[in-house]
């Protein structure tokens, strides 16, 4: 469904009318469970019986319309489970032409690389060893801060590559790098054409991915998960994902009615449309339908370019510890000497 979204969307929400792509990754917890932690183990640093299984989600997520176009799940520790690794697992996802909007981590020599043997475009800030040792005397000259580098592949294969892949890679790669907006970005749209303030104004449109995970775990409530089995932990996140899109066709679709772009309409306000109009309506002709896009449309959210938050929240948690040795073993503990003193 997030494919044919994407596809379908109209010039006029493209950039340069090309298909632009997030990409990102997050975790969920779900119930302490035997099998949930055999399939997805808790955190390395946490004692048996006081942590939860967590498991990392990567997704694909298209700017002009928010549908999730492709998703991995994997363990939060171990070999494979990374981000990288769970992104080159979906990496068939992208189709030539495309421009992927990425954060430091995806700023890798095979990645790119990768990604350039596709004719996928990128946007990424700069990786931070790379960006101490950036000099922009070297290369060729674009710009103020602004020039074209040829990087020369590592001579160490990494541990997840495999020595065929990396015979293949290319010896080396062309990218830019530029200084604008307070970040260093890396990209391969070496077109002088494209000012760099362009690729500044563009890659600030990333966060919106970090907006889409919100609305994924927060609003839809997939931030912790309550399926007590493995199987069906995958089935609960690909259930979320398939309403998450559903909820995007029809904002897509007011969109379209109202003739304005889906990222300036309210996805928790569609979101809870749609479940009340669900509740009082059948929804069995296209009437309906055609009332509740005009709904979705009327509420709008603010543009707030450059916005800045802590990250911090006001209200205090409640005043109760933190459970430092397994829940039966706690049990016992107050049978025999009953709760602690309430902290003041």
């Amino acid at each position: 469904m997030g494919t044919q979204i994407s596809d379908l969307t109209p010039d006029a929400w493209r950039w340069q009318q090309r298909r632009v792509l997030l990409a990102d990754g997050t975790t969920a917890t779900m119930p302490d469970t035997e099998n949930n932690q055999q399939q997805f183990p808790q955190q390395g640093g946490q004692l048996p019986g006081l942590g939860f299984p967590i498991c990392r989600l990567v997704g694909i997520t298209c700017l002009s319309s928010g549908a999730l176009l492709n998703g991995a799940i994997g363990k939060f520790n171990g070999k494979g489970s990374g981000e990288q690794g769970l992104l080159r697992s979906i990496q068939d996802t992208f189709q030539a032409g495309d421009v992927l909007l990425g954060d430091a981590f995806y700023a890798t020599y095979f990645f790119i690389a990768q990604m350039i043997a596709r004719d996928v475009d990128l946007v990424m800030e700069q990786q931070g060893a790379r960006r101490r040792s950036t000099a922009f005397r070297r290369g060729k000259r674009l710009g103020e801060r602004d020039h074209l580098i040829h990087i020369d592949k590592p001579v160490t294969k990494p541990n997840w590559m495999s020595d065929e892949a990396y015979q293949e890679a290319a010896k080396s790669i062309r990218v830019r790098e530029c200084h604008t907006g307070g970040r260093l970005l890396v990209s391969t749209l070496c077109d002088r054409s494209i000012h760099k303030a362009e690729l500044g104004e563009l890659y600030q449109q990333r966060w919106h991915v970090e907006l889409d995970i919100r609305q994924i775990k927060e609003t839809m409530r997939m931030n912790i998960l309550s399926c007590r089995s493995p199987e069906m932990v995958t089935k609960e996140i690909w259930t979320t994902l398939l309403a998450y899109n559903s909820i995007r066709l029809m904002m897509a679709q007011s969109a379209v009615l109202a003739d304005i772009k889906p990222r300036n309409l309210s996805f928790k306000h569609c979101l809870q449309l749609w479940l009340a109009w669900r509740q009082r309506y059948p929804l069995t002709n296209e009437l309906d339908y055609h009332q509740l896009f005009q709904l979705m449309s009327q509420q709008r959210v603010g543009n707030r370019p450059g916005r800045r938050e802590p990250r911090a929240v006001k209200r205090r948690p409640k005043a109760y510890p933190l459970l430092t040795k397994p829940r039966h073993e706690a049990r016992q503990h107050v049978l025999k000497f009953g709760h602690p003193k309430k902290l003041k």
